[in-house]
């Protein structure tokens, strides 16, 4: 089957789906994005994610394309389309084509861009035997609660993930642990205490670590929203990841050292049932 996005109004076949070279978001970087996975033809946790999208768009004075109600329409529509049952929707927003000029065009249209990929998990190794994770400078931009287009130094540092062998580079700014360059980051202290840094505007606030911590909490996790430093990390007895792709993904090394014992903790695989099984109860889907 053709695999097609949508592009401005239309259903196009994706080699052939564009977007105008004085979009400002090929330009300027000037847009938002999402990226919601779904399966058995439903959105995890879509309300959240259109949520995040709108909140997006206010930060950046973008005006929402068409309503939510009428976007779900159309990602249903792309959904069948492809004909996917499982997978993962991007949607991209940005203000839209102008001439090319820093300070924001008085008349413009949002540009609206959804295409639809195959799911993205992770190894069923890396969930048993947990992943390698290295430390990166962050030099992202102040404003990172925004999921902006612009990622450059998030790719930046995931390549140099890559080319160590590692899943996942985590950000760190000062000494402190942000986020990870596509995900959030967290430990568990010796003391059974699950850390992450808090949702403000040094890092994006992820829908599926809104989840998890809920989750946690709801289970008797005790959870503290606060920085932690490289050293803290590389001393817990436990470390993971999250994010809409990675669902609850176990860290076991950060920059060659052990984590803990260097095995899954307890803590993060009960969050990874309880996450999967959070997923089970919106789509039926087992993961």
């Amino acid at each position: 089957m053709t695999r097609i996005s949508y592009v401005n109004g239309a259903y196009e076949p994706h080699p052939y789906a564009v977007v105008h070279i004085e979009d400002r978001g090929y330009q300027f970087s000037d847009g938002i994005y999402e990226y919601i996975a779904f399966y058995n033809h439903t959105l995890v946790d879509a309300d959240l994610h259109f949520k995040r999208l709108e909140r997006s768009l206010r930060e950046l004075q973008i005006a929402l394309p068409m309503s939510i109600r009428s976007m779900g329409i159309v990602i249903r529509e792309l959904i069948e389309r492809n004909g996917r049952a499982d997978g993962g929707l991007y949607i991209q927003i940005t203000r839209g084509v102008a001439k090319r000029d820093h300070a924001f065009p008085k008349h413009t249209t949002p540009s609206l861009v959804m295409t639809v990929c195959q799911a993205k998990l992770p190894k069923e190794k890396e969930v048993r035997e947990g992943v390698k994770v290295i430390t990166q400078p962050d030099i992202r931009w102040g404003r990172r609660d925004i999921k902006s287009v612009s990622l450059l130094a998030n790719i930046l540092a995931k390549q140099k993930a890559s080319e160590k062998h590692a899943r996942e580079a985590w950000l760190v700014d000062g000494d402190i642990i942000s986020e990870g360059s596509a995900s959030n980051s967290y430990i568990v202290t010796k003391a059974g205490e699950l850390v992450t840094h808090p949702a403000n505007e040094f890092i994006l606030g992820g829908i599926t670590r809104d989840v998890v911590l809920r989750l946690a909490r709801k289970n008797g996790i005790k959870v503290s929203e606060r920085a932690f430093s490289v050293a803290e990390a590389k001393k817990a007895a436990e470390a993971f990841l999250t994010s809409t792709s990675a669902n609850v993904l176990p860290v076991v090394e950060i920059d060659g050292i052990k984590v803990g014992d260097g095995k899954v903790g307890v803590i993060t695989r009960q969050l990874n049932t309880l996450y999967t099984a959070h997923i089970f109860k919106q789509t039926g889907k087992q993961l």
